[in-house]
C-alpha cells in the first residue's frame, strides 16, 4: 500500500505538534508548514518534508499531499481586539492561497479547515452548542473564522474536498501562553504567599478538550474515505468554569487556591457566560469521544 501524505500547516504549533506525532504513530508521511526557519529536532524527526515561509504570502508550489490540515493562523480571541484588521486579512490571505494553489493539483487533497467553537451564537446555558446553531461576529478572530468558513464552502463548490472542524477550546502539554490553563499556571507560579490573583472573568463556562483528542478528531477527518458533512464540532459535551481550572491548576502544583481580584483590563468586550458544545455528529459518523480528562490534561500540561 502507497503510503499517504499529510501535510500541516502551524505544524510547530501547540496542535500541530500533537497532529504530526499522532499522523506518524498512523502511518501517514508528514510534511510541515510554518514560517520559522527550521522546526526543533524533536518535531523535525517526524517530518518527511518541511516548508518555511509567510503562508498569507505563498504557498509552496512543489508541495502535493493526500490531504491537509490547515492549523495556521492568528488563533487568540483576547488579542484580536486589539488588531482586528491583521486578523482577518492574515487568516483569509493564507486559505486564498492554499486553495488556489490545490486547485491545479491533478488530484485535490482532502482539506481539513481548523476554524473554532467560538463562532457560535449564545444560546440557552443548559443546551448544548450542535452545528445548527447560528453563529454571531463576537470577535475579530470569530469574524476571521467566519470568513475562512465561507472561502472552503466556496472552494469546495470548486472541487477541493473541503471539511469545517470546530474545536472548542482545548488545552494539554505545549500550550503557550494567552490561554487560561498556562496563564493560570504562571501566575500561580509568580504569586507570593497570602497575595490575591488577579484574573479574568472566571464565573464563564467553556468546554475543553485535551489537545491529543483534538488532533485524533483532525486525523479521523482527514483520513476518513467519506465524511456525510461539511461541519463537524470537537468538544467534550461538559463546561467548567475558570475558578474550576484554577483549582484544578493549583491542586497539580499541589499549593492552595488563592484568593482572586477581577483586572477589568482582563474583561472581554462580549463574553457569552457558558458555552458546551455537542460532538454527537462526529461521534456517530466516526465513533470519536474524548480519551483524557480535563484534570489529566492540566497535570500533564504542569508536568511539562
Amino acid at each position: 500500500m502507497t503510503q499517504r501524505t499529510l501535510a500541516v500547516t502551524g505544524v510547530d504549533g501547540f496542535v500541530g505538534q500533537h497532529v504530526a506525532r499522532l499522523a506518524v504513530e498512523g502511518g501517514w508521511r508528514v510534511v510541515g508548514l510554518s514560517r520559522t526557519a527550521q522546526p526543533d529536532p524533536e518535531l523535525s524527526r517526524l517530518l518527511a518534508d518541511y516548508h518555511a515561509g509567510d503562508l498569507a504570502r505563498q504557498w509552496p508550489a512543489s508541495l502535493r499531499a493526500d490531504a491537509v490540515i490547515h492549523l495556521a493562523g492568528l488563533a487568540a480571541v483576547g488579542p484580536s481586539f486589539d488588531r482586528p484588521q491583521e486578523y482577518i486579512s492574515t487568516n483569509s490571505a493564507m486559505v486564498t492561497l492554499m486553495c488556489e494553489a490545490m486547485l491545479g493539483w491533478e488530484a485535490p487533497p482532502r482539506l481539513v479547515g481548523v476554524s473554532s467553537g467560538a463562532v457560535y451564537s449564545a444560546g440557552p446555558p443548559s443546551q448544548a452548542v450542535d452545528e445548527a446553531t447560528a453563529t454571531a461576529p463576537t470577535s475579530p478572530y470569530v469574524v476571521s473564522k467566519l470568513l475562512v468558513e465561507q472561502q472552503l464552502g466556496y472552494y469546495a463548490r470548486r472541487g477541493i474536498d473541503t471539511v469545517i472542524a470546530r474545536p472548542f477550546n482545548h488545552i494539554g502539554p505545549g500550550q503557550g501562553p494567552g490561554f487560561i490553563v498556562p496563564d493560570l499556571t504562571a501566575a500561580l507560579r509568580e504569586l507570593s504567599p497570602g497575595e490575591a490573583l488577579a484574573t479574568g472573568n472566571l464565573a464563564s463556562e467553556r468546554d475543553y478538550t485535551d489537545v491529543r483528542d483534538v488532533a485524533a478528531a483532525y486525523l479521523m477527518l482527514a483520513g476518513a474515505p467519506s465524511h456525510e458533512q461539511s461541519v463537524y464540532n470537537v468538544c467534550s459535551g461538559r463546561a467548567l468554569a475558570g475558578h474550576e481550572l484554577l483549582a484544578l491548576v493549583a491542586s497539580a502544583l499541589d499549593i492552595p487556591v488563592p484568593q482572586t481580584s477581577v483586572d477589568p483590563a482582563r474583561l472581554r468586550a462580549i463574553d457569552n457566560p457558558r458555552i458546551t458544545g455537542s460532538a454527537a455528529r462526529l461521534r456517530d459518523e466516526f465513533g470519536w469521544a474524548p480519551q483524557i480528562d480535563v484534570a489529566q490534561s492540566i497535570a500533564d500540561f504542569v508536568a511539562a
